[in-house]
């Protein structure tokens, strides 16, 4: 009996250990590729899938899952996931994942090194420095905000936010935070305390926002959220550009409504060269790269593997994002 193929256009870390691992049940088609493929190319790849790996910058929608007659699974090696469209995949009874968990403290890593870029002007030090403006010691030369014993509001507090607070307590940081539900155990061991986002907004250093892009999150950072904010905090974005109103942004820096913003993540990637963030010296502009280690997104990968073994040996994935889905008949997904 012929093998399930498994497509995964991009290039992953540690390959050879991954692709042995799928090579037990599968035959792969895998392309060692840094750039994203030809689409043509991508839906003759998709033609023979049942399973198919990829990154979250690749959109799976109705039209492209018109192209995969075979395709059972989509196993996205990310944690977030509004690059799928679950509702078709679950109407087509195609199982999806992400990778959850694995990527938690570098992402919160990456996040807190925004709040630090951001008050102490680091990437804007850094181009003064390089492009030949320093000619010596000034007293007001690139002052900065503390971020020790300052405040840190989280919006949005997960496994990332939560580990993005344990860095900011190192700091001696006083932390608020707002949330669907009320982490108690958090509260008591880390001093952390949940308040309504107006009153977390008006009384913070660094707003941080830590959510997933859904229906009900998407622009939820606008107008008048940065309104309410402290003229000289800062705002910080490493979850996904969809839940800011950039407009909104822009004018709230243009206005000096607020001090700057520490940006991972953009509504539109890659990132528009005439932007008008990328003209702003207080705004630190990061290229998506939340996950961006070795060893992270090699964890990654094998954990995106794994979900995809478990799916087409018709059992269920520990990561499955449309559980929905899952009925077993016959040892296969139906």
């Amino acid at each position: 009996m012929a093998k399930p193929v498994v497509f995964i256009p991009s290039k992953i870390p540690e390959e050879e250990k991954v692709l042995r691992f799928l090579e037990d049940f599968a035959e792969v088609d895998y392309r060692d590729e840094e750039e994203m493929l030809d689409e043509e190319v991508f839906y003759e790849g998709l033609r023979r899938a049942s399973g198919l790996m990829i990154y979250s910058r690749n959109k799976i929608r109705s039209h492209v899952l018109d192209r995969a007659p075979l395709l059972k699974a989509v196993c996205n090696i990310a944690v977030g996931y509004d690059n799928l469209d679950l509702n078709e995949l679950t109407r087509r009874g195609i199982a999806a994942t992400n990778t959850p968990d694995v990527l938690t403290e570098t992402t919160a890593d990456l996040a807190f090194s925004l709040v630090l870029a951001s008050g102490r002007r680091l990437a804007e030090a850094d181009h003064f420095v390089k492009s030949g403006g320093w000619n010596g010691w000034l007293p007001s030369l690139m002052l900065g905000k503390d971020v020790h014993d300052a405040t840190l509001g989280i919006i949005g507090y997960g496994r990332i936010g939560s580990a993005i607070a344990r860095r900011a307590k190192g700091f001696n940081m006083n932390i608020l935070y707002n949330n669907l539900v009320r982490e108690e155990k958090d509260e008591q061991e880390l001093g952390i305390q949940f308040v309504p986002v107006e009153e977390l907004l008006q009384n913070s250093d660094y707003v941080l926002v830590q959510v997933p892009l859904t229906p009900q999150t998407e622009k939820m950072i606008g107008e008048k959220q940065f309104g309410l904010m402290k003229k000289d905090a800062y705002f910080i974005n490493a979850s996904r550009g969809g839940v800011v109103d950039e407009t909104a942004l822009i004018r709230a820096l243009q206005e000096k409504q607020i001090a700057g913003a520490g940006l991972d993540v953009f509504e539109h990637e890659p990132i528009d060269k005439t932007h008008p963030f990328l003209s702003m010296p207080n705004v630190v502009t990061l290229p998506h790269i939340g996950s961006a280690t070795w060893q992270t997104r090699a964890k990654m990968a094998m954990k995106a593997a794994e979900n995809m073994a478990a799916i087409l040996q018709g059992r269920r994935p520990v990561n499955l994002v449309n559980p929905e889905v899952w009925t077993v008949k016959d040892g296969s997904v139906q």
